[in-house]
């Protein structure tokens, strides 16, 4: 599913969290790091915060589905080319992420929701 058909650089990607006015105003944007900061790439797997402008990320996030150069520091994804906060990786799922794409969808949103089941921290 491209989550911007009308974008010129089209991405593969899911995206999630919480979506609610509400919900964000509870959580005030994060500092954004940039992949040139943190050497983390937009690879197959990766995760990463939606944002509009940096340091607007706090309750939405996206798993690349392939490499996503364009939407690392320096890509055209976003205008001001600060790209976006990478901060994990699927290590183990990756085929369940690529069911979800494939899910029916309606105006770029799923038509069911899917339930994050687990979540875990490897250091």
């Amino acid at each position: 599913m491209d989550n911007q058909p009308n974008n010129n650089f089209k991405i593969e990607v899911i995206q999630g969290g919480l979506f609610s006015d509400e919900e964000i105003e509870k959580h005030p944007g994060i500092r954004h790091e940039t992949t040139q900061e943190t050497g983390i790439k937009h690879l197959n797997g990766t995760i990463s915060m939606a944002r509009n402008e940096p340091g607007t990320a706090s309750t939405e996030f996206f798993i690349c589905i392939g490499n996503q150069p364009e939407l690392d520091f320096g890509g055209q994804r976003n205008p001001d080319g600060q790209g976006f906060a990478a901060f994990g990786k699927v290590v183990e799922g990756m085929e369940v992420v690529r069911k979800i794409q494939q899910l029916p969808d309606e105006n770029q949103y799923l038509k069911e929701p899917v339930q994050i089941l687990v979540v875990q921290r490897i250091s």
